[in-house]
């Protein structure tokens, strides 16, 4: 695993898990499983913004770039 895709694992399961990470795959949606609600995001870009010195504009607040680890990875990958 990247170390891109494993940081952003560990903030999930610290985060929104509560270490537990049973059931949870690179790519379950955090929304459809109730992993992460829609303040739960903006947590997760400052996150992102912060940890990978990055900037994420309104319009990439999308599912695409957001709902799982894998779309999380993929998007910081073309950020970086």
């Amino acid at each position: 695993m990247s170390g891109t895709k494993q940081k952003i694992k560990e903030f999930i399961i610290e985060n929104f898990l509560f270490g537990n990470d049973e059931g949870l795959k690179d790519d379950t949606s955090f929304l459809e499983e109730g992993i992460i609600d829609s303040t739960g995001i903006l947590e997760l870009v400052n996150y992102l913004e912060e940890e990978f010195e990055i900037s994420v504009d309104d319009e990439e607040l999308i599912p695409e770039n957001l709902d799982s680890i894998d779309n999380v990875t993929a998007y910081l990958t073309k950020k970086l």
